[in-house]
């Protein structure tokens, strides 16, 4: 990392947007400190992932603990089927106020490293409804970061960067192809194995799948064994 560059918290949760994010944190130039929360989700091994998509370019990683399970009220935090197919409104995959939480733990880190740059991997285009992934989400986080926090009182430009957020899937395949992000180190399944390896079912599996065939690019998705 070189000590010269520019400071950047970047949340990395072990999924394919957030491996192109760092990726792209870094094409800028910053000196990326790459952070992942676990939170009481069901698919843990992609903080496996996100650890080893962090080493893998000489990221600092931290990984931090929120217990979200405690009040439970998604499927991915608590005894609630993941879906198998697409629906109307808020899906139940949604975890209330998850990105809300992670991104003012990376602000608190940020402070403390004196980085003004939180990145995120949030999407509005091929998301699956949830509230936080959308681009009013983030110009209001950014307000609070800079009204919130020591930073922001003394001077410092807090900014949110969320550059995927107006991508497609494919066209977020296509900048991890074009920046080299080896997708197959991700995992974005609502329920991976403790391998790591996919359901090929969920809504997280779907989208994936068809960002890469919209790319035009081989699926490099391990997929568990159907039983």
């Amino acid at each position: 990392m070189n000590p010269q560059a520019k400071r950047a918290v970047v949340l990395v949760s072990g999924g394919m947007d957030s491996a192109v994010v760092l990726a792209i944190a870094r094409e800028q130039g910053f000196a990326c400190h790459a952070l992942s929360v676990s939170y009481g989700q069901r698919h843990t091994s992609e903080l496996a992932a996100a650890a080893e998509l962090a080493a893998s370019v000489g990221a600092e990683h931290k990984l931090v603990t929120v217990d979200l399970r405690s009040i439970g009220g998604s499927a991915l935090t608590d005894d609630i089927d993941v879906p198998e197919a697409g629906g109307a409104g808020i899906p139940v995959t949604y975890v209330p106020a998850r990105n809300t939480i992670m991104l003012s733990i990376a602000l608190g880190w940020a402070e403390v490293l004196g980085a003004d740059d939180l990145f995120c991997g949030v999407n509005a285009v091929d998301y699956s409804g949830y509230p936080d992934c959308r681009p009013e989400f983030i110009e209001a986080f950014q307000r609070l970061a800079n009204v919130a926090t020591k930073a922001g009182v003394e001077g410092h430009a807090l900014k949110v960067h969320a550059p995927l957020l107006r991508m497609s899937k494919a066209d977020i395949a296509r900048e991890g192809a074009r920046l080299g992000v080896d997708f197959s180190r991700t995992v974005s399944c609502y329920q991976a194995d403790e391998q790591g390896r996919a359901c090929g079912r969920c809504d997280a599996c779907r989208l994936r799948a068809e960002g890469f065939v919209a790319a035009g690019l081989a699926d490099p998705t391990r997929y568990a064994p159907r039983v």
